[in-house]
């Protein structure tokens, strides 16, 4: 394997309560988070409907194009909750009652509590593992390269803890920064000289204003720290060629 091999992941957030405003989807940040630290660069994010031919779309054309894809929400036990039927028929398999599954939930509920939409939540993909769920019980799934998680940000989170250690990385991606009161706009064509010369480099160009004056901080992301390093150096000299006092901060060592 390659030093800097790049392990790449998809997230597909799925719940009407997400598109329409009611609810706000707090996964992204946390999973992207997560999956940096382990190596695994996620590139896409996609937020569909509680829509059966939606949800096996996404899921089929981000298995296929990325190593890893997460989804979150829509395997609770209301009449909505559909991702589990959608990532089966994704997969070209059915649903079954998993005994672990439905074990777990006969434990956790009293008899008169047990409900067949209760129940429901223990119908997992022929074929999947179950995903531990250490706050509400109910499990979550994986179906080779697609774990399906609760939407929930504690149960998510909790649920993603359990089987991390699992996820095999590639490369860390690496940030820099340089930041200097020139103005974006001023720095434009320029910088993108710098970008066609390191074209697999993330540069990212972000205006601010304090005390009256415009300013631009400047990111440099990248597995191989020496090209991290390379480009801030010519970002530096632009600057100062421009009149400006760069501020060099985080290179990678």
């Amino acid at each position: 394997m390659s030093e800097y091999k790049i392990v790449t992941a998809a997230l597909i957030v799925i719940g009407n309560e997400i598109l329409s405003g009611r609810t706000k989807d707090a996964n992204l940040q946390f999973l992207g988070e997560q999956l940096n630290d382990l190596g695994v660069r996620m590139r896409e994010c996609r937020i569909v409907p509680d829509i059966e031919e939606m949800i096996i779309d996404s899921v089929n054309q981000c298995r296929a194009k990325y190593d890893y894809v997460f989804t979150t929400g829509g395997i609770g036990p209301t009449h909505d909750d559909i991702t589990a039927d959608a990532v089966a028929k994704a997969f070209g398999t059915s649903l079954e009652r998993h005994p672990d599954a439905e074990a777990m939930l006969l434990a956790k509920y009293k008899p008169e509590d047990v409900t067949s939409a209760r129940m429901k939540m223990a119908d997992i993909p022929v074929g999947a593992s179950l995903l531990k769920n250490p706050v509400s019980t109910a499990p979550g799934f994986r179906l080779e390269n697609v774990f399906v998680m609760a939407g929930v940000p504690r149960i998510m989170q909790s649920m993603f803890k359990e089987f991390a250690h699992e996820l095999i990385g590639g490369a860390k991606v690496l940030s820099a920064s340089v930041t200097s009161y020139v103005p974006e706009g001023t720095i434009g064509m320029r910088l993108g000289e710098i970008q066609d010369d390191f074209p697999d480099a993330d540069i990212g160009s972000y205006p601010f204003w304090n005390d009256g004056k415009p300013g631009t901080n400047l990111i440099v992301r990248h597995t191989n720290p020496d090209i991290v390093n390379a480009v801030c150096d010519k970002i530096v000299l632009m600057i100062r060629n421009l009149g400006g006092v760069p501020v060099d901060d985080n290179r990678p060592g």
